[in-house]
């Protein structure tokens, strides 16, 4: 999709990919290629990664550079499975922080991985490969 394809509600929504984050450049490297792979599709104005802890960026400077990149809309978009303290707190607590220095800009969690039905499709897939 090309921004000019790009649907208006998408027009100005950056997507702020969220992970723990960690000292070991692998296993970040995950976030960055899940990211590219969004990019890649041109449905969201940016997409940005950011960490948790460990390494940058972290969420208060992934959400300015989406605003800084033209977002009015930033979803915060965990890499996490479960709704666990780092979603229900942390997550919330860096979205009220990013209101704050934002004023005007809208900034929603989304839910975690969680219990999505494709789940369980690429666990199986995975134990599969295995055996």
């Amino acid at each position: 999709m090309t921004p000019a394809n790009r649907p208006a509600r998408l027009a100005t929504t950056a997507l702020l990919l969220i992970a723990h984050g960690s000292r070991r450049a692998e296993a970040n490297a995950d976030l960055e290629f899940l990211a590219s792979r969004i990019r890649e599709r041109g449905e969201y104005l940016h997409v940005q990664p950011a960490y948790l802890e460990l390494c940058p960026p972290d969420i208060i400077d992934g959400g300015g550079i989406c605003v800084e990149a033209g977002a009015t809309r930033v979803i915060l978009l965990p890499y996490f499975l479960s709704a666990g303290i780092h979603v229900v707190e942390d997550l919330t607590a860096a979205r009220d922080e990013l209101m704050k220095r934002h004023p005007g800009r809208e900034f929603t969690v989304a839910e975690p991985l969680g219990r999505h039905p494709l789940l369980t499709d690429i666990m199986l897939e995975r134990a599969a490969k295995a055996i």
